[in-house]
């Protein structure tokens, strides 16, 4: 394994468990405890870690944007599950907007399956995705390539989405809390999120459990009526009571 990849693989695994053992890093990766101190030393002089006494624990940062690549790996199996849910809500012949979540990549390959679909996104990698797709129109909004979220962000992006109205806007965010509302990690992708979500006749707000009840750097916006809220499972009581007094649509599994 290269060092690159047992070093982002390690950061998947900080993302999940929080903390980590050197002692355990070595003997799974069959290397020194020494290679596996310079793997935390560099995570942390990126300011992913924090370096504790025989391992390391995981920066809760506000304002840290885990790269694409780590995100993909997190949560999974409940991404599936609102891929699938999102699909459902998307009729053939509509126009919507995808963010560049790692959400939203997870959603552009359920949709792969429409043939009458225009998706604008700022996401290289639903571009990807989608590319080649004979049912599907992707529109890019072009801008300046965040490398970490693999987004396209700025005053050219904010233009090219300003220019489209469209049926449905889909994102996702790294928190939600009744008190604060929706929040970012950083002012570039919550402004996409913010235009996007002018821009629609209907937002869904696509975000696993894990979301809720958690506060990250920058507050982007507030749900409203008529707003669509997808999620992995029901979330507490107190949340639903929230939603349905805000005149929010909440959609999860049936249990």
């Amino acid at each position: 394994m290269l060092a690159i990849e047992r070093k982002n693989e390690i950061l998947a695994i900080l993302q999940k468990e929080q903390r980590v053992l050197v002692s355990e890093l070595s003997k799974r990766y069959e290397v020194t405890d020494e290679t596996i101190r310079r793997d935390l030393e560099k995570l942390e002089k990126e300011g992913f870690v924090k370096r504790t006494y025989g391992g390391a624990v995981l920066n809760k940062r506000k304002d840290l944007d885990m790269p694409l690549r780590i995100r993909e790996r997190t949560n999974r199996g409940e991404k599936q599950i609102i891929a699938g849910l999102v699909r459902e809500l998307i009729e053939e012949g509509d126009r919507i907007m995808l963010d560049a979540s790692s959400t939203s990549l997870m959603i552009a390959k359920e949709l792969k399956s429409m043939d009458k679909l225009i998706v604008i996104t700022n996401s290289v990698e639903v571009l990807i995705e989608l590319a080649g797709h004979d049912g599907i129109q992707v529109i890019s909004t072009g801008g300046n390539l965040n490398e970490t979220s693999l987004s396209l962000v700025g005053n050219a992006a904010q233009k090219v989405l300003n220019g489209y109205h469209v049926d449905k806007a889909v994102f996702s965010c790294k928190g939600i809390d009744i008190k604060e509302g929706i929040t970012d990690s950083n002012e570039l992708d919550s402004d996409i999120k913010n235009v996007m979500y002018a821009c629609a006749d209907t937002a869904i707000l696509a975000v696993d459990s894990s979301k809720f009840d958690r506060v990250s750097f920058v507050k982007t916006m507030r749900l409203k009526q008529g707003d669509i809220l997808v999620t992995d499972r029901r979330p507490s009581e107190d949340w639903q009571m929230y939603l349905e007094d805000l005149g929010v649509r909440l959609v999860s599994p049936k249990e």
